[in-house]
């Protein structure tokens, strides 16, 4: 247990502070130790300083003074520091701050440092125990954890230091990612992508177009398909594409009423400009058009897209069409490869998965189905159901390369 302190700033600008006895409990939920309180003081000016003195004092003599710090050290305080330390060391690694220097423009090399310990504030934050960002300045880097780099920053540091992230997002991206991806020697034959949407509480739509320093930035809280079940508040929707371990590659920030099958020619372009080299783009149903598969398709471009099988399009109906034997590839999954459309050299591999090895329900009753450009699929659940992929290979005769 120990004595937390608060702060609470008032409308004038006055700051209160109160005393809590509190403790640090675990929370499985969030994963990390998160604070309890077990007694409120009430606030430090109304206390008697007197009273709290000779409570310490009587919990000295009941369990002795522990003090290891000798009587000549008075400790003044105590922070915890092992999540800060892992990622400030995993930070220096990265090269964060050198990165963002290297884009400073005509900032002072002292205001970069500010944007740079601000960003690192927040992101440790936000790793450790995530807060608004004036909780975080307010309270969380000045009595929560030791970080004396973030002692001098006030609020507007942190703000003014998100706009300088956002005007170089896309090289600090690609700067932080090939870093990583050294480091930890990542594969990147694969990138899955997909979206999500984040609601705001608020009632109005954004409008206006804003321009600041030469950039222009249109409204992008707006109302649209929320896949939080949030769709009477206004959304902006979130791309990520990573690697096939998970390893962040870049992210994408679209309007609300963005529709996915929208996103994927942005998507492609901009990881082109990375040179990943000749990586398989993997999305789900809601990436899956026809201008898509064609665009992916572009300089001999490699893709998975799933689909429904129901889609009632040309390559669904002559997949369905094809007869042919599954092939057992594991003990719960079925596979069968079907040549779609040989002139396009696109193959289909409809896989039937289920828990176990006989069923009486049809595969074309669960079917789904996924366009690619390399044979895979993969489905396996507790009902017998049937997924399809399309592939776009170099030869016709080319088999199924993985399972995923």
């Amino acid at each position: 247990m120990y004595l937390r302190i608060t702060k609470r700033r008032n409308r004038d600008g006055t700051e209160v502070r109160y005393y809590q006895l509190a403790e640090n409990a675990w929370n499985a939920e969030r994963g990390h130790a998160v604070a309890k309180v077990v007694y409120n003081f009430g606030r430090a000016d109304e206390l008697d300083h007197d009273d709290l003195r000779r409570l310490a004092s009587s919990i000295l003599r009941v369990v002795g003074d522990g003090s290891v710090a000798g009587n000549d050290v008075t400790i003044r305080d105590a922070w915890p520091y092992g999540v800060v330390w892992v990622i400030e060391q995993i930070w220096k690694q990265l090269g964060v701050e050198d990165i963002l220097r290297r884009h400073a423009g005509k900032h002072k090399a002292s205001t970069v440092t500010q944007f740079a310990h601000a960003i690192f504030a927040m992101v440790a934050n936000r790793t450790h125990v995530p807060y608004s960002k004036l909780h975080c300045w307010e309270q969380w880097v000045r009595d929560d954890v030791f970080l004396p780099d973030a002692a001098d920053l006030e609020l507007h540091h942190l703000y003014l230091g998100m706009d300088f992230l956002e005007q170089h997002k896309a090289q600090v991206e690609e700067a932080v990612y090939f870093k990583m991806a050294d480091l930890m020697n990542a594969d990147v034959d694969l990138i899955f992508y997909d979206t999500t949407s984040l609601h705001f509480e608020v009632d109005e739509e954004d409008e206006a177009h804003l321009k600041r320093r030469g950039r222009d930035y249109i409204p992008l809280r707006k109302r649209g398909h929320s896949k939080n079940g949030r769709g009477d508040a206004p959304q902006i929707v979130i791309g990520l594409a990573v690697t096939r371990d998970g390893l962040p590659v870049r992210s994408w920030v679209f309007s609300g009423e963005t529709n996915d099958v929208t996103t994927v020619e942005k998507v492609k372009a901009d990881l082109a400009g990375w040179r990943l080299g000749r990586c398989v783009f993997v999305g789900d149903a809601g990436m899956n058009s026809e201008d898509n598969r064609r665009s992916l398709a572009l300089g001999n471009g490699k893709y998975i897209l799933a689909s429904k099988m129901r889609a009632g399009d040309e390559v669904t109906k002559d997949v369905l069409a094809r007869p042919g034997r599954y092939k057992d590839v594991r003990d719960n999954l079925q596979v069968k490869e079907v040549v779609a459309q040989p002139s396009r050299r696109l193959r289909a591999t409809m896989a039937s998965g289920s828990s176990r090895r006989t069923t009486t329900r049809s595969p074309r009753k669960t079917a789904r189905s996924a366009t690619s450009n390399s044979c895979v699929s993969s489905s396996a659940g507790a009902s017998s159901r049937a997924d399809c992929a399309c592939a776009r290979s170099s030869t016709t005769d080319h088999g199924a390369s993985r399972l995923t």
